[in-house]
């Protein structure tokens, strides 16, 4: 079972959510994980530890450099989570929609 505490709390900094969109184009060195951003490799390879721990990246050393490549079951765990909130949510937007436009009507 996906640790979705984990999952969110990686998932709520902007660094790493754009790790992960750099890992969609296919596995890469850490090296190249860092060279977007201005910050340290090791700042970096932080980031990477916390995407790892989550699950949502796979981490392989080979030789003397660590390969990054992105795992995707646990964000797909976190968004059937967020899912089965949705007919709240559409409930909820129903009714706002519906009070907005009685008060249209009634001006």
């Amino acid at each position: 079972m996906t640790d979705l505490n984990a999952v969110f709390f990686a998932l709520g900094d902007d660094t790493r959510r754009n790790i992960l969109i750099q890992l969609t184009e296919g596995e890469q060195p850490l090296s190249r994980l860092a060279e977007p951003f201005e910050m340290s490799q090791t700042a970096v390879s932080r980031h990477v530890r916390v995407l790892e721990d989550a699950g949502l990246v796979k981490v392989e050393k080979r030789g003397r450099v660590r390969h990054c490549a992105l795992t995707a079951g646990p964000m797909e765990d976190a968004v059937s989570w967020l899912e089965s909130y949705r007919p709240f949510w559409v409930d909820r937007l129903e009714s706002l929609a519906k009070m907005i436009a009685a008060e249209k009507n009634n001006d």
